[in-house]
């Protein structure tokens, strides 16, 4: 991307400003399997805030901001299910656990089901059960 598009562009990467802020502000906790980052603030919520004491956790996409990008294990740490990083605090993957897949709402490879217009706008006839609401 430009060095334009990383000031002004927030829906693919992070900008400028929050790679700034988060190596001023942050420290890197970890980066899971598909290269986001994931950071805590240098010092907690000051005295008079809602979360006061707590540390702040964000994470830096490496690539589209899409939040079902971010695997279950940091979800549960970026909203403060536990304190260690998720590495230390979960058992090994099962066998049968699948590989991350990208949310395909919106794209060509998103499901539709008989009788949407995408598939021919075709469906099964109705078996009986259903009788066509007509006005008078």
């Amino acid at each position: 991307m430009s060095f334009l598009g990383k000031i002004f562009t927030w829906w693919d990467g992070a900008t400028i400003g929050s790679l700034l802020d988060s190596s001023l502000k942050g420290e890197l906790v970890g980066t899971d399997a598909q290269g986001n980052k994931y950071y805590r603030s240098r010092k907690p919520y000051p005295a008079g805030h809602p979360r006061a004491g707590e540390e702040r956790r964000w994470v830096i996409y490496d690539g589209a901001n899409d939040a079902s990008r971010v695997p279950a294990e940091w979800h549960g740490w970026l909203h403060g299910g536990f304190d260690g990083v998720p590495e230390s605090n979960l058992p090994p993957p099962r066998i049968w656990e699948a590989d991350y897949t990208p949310n395909a709402t919106g794209t060509a490879l998103a499901y539709r089901p008989q009788g949407a217009l995408e598939r021919g706008g075709k469906r099964a006839p109705a078996t009986g059960d259903y009788e066509a609401w007509s006005p008078e």
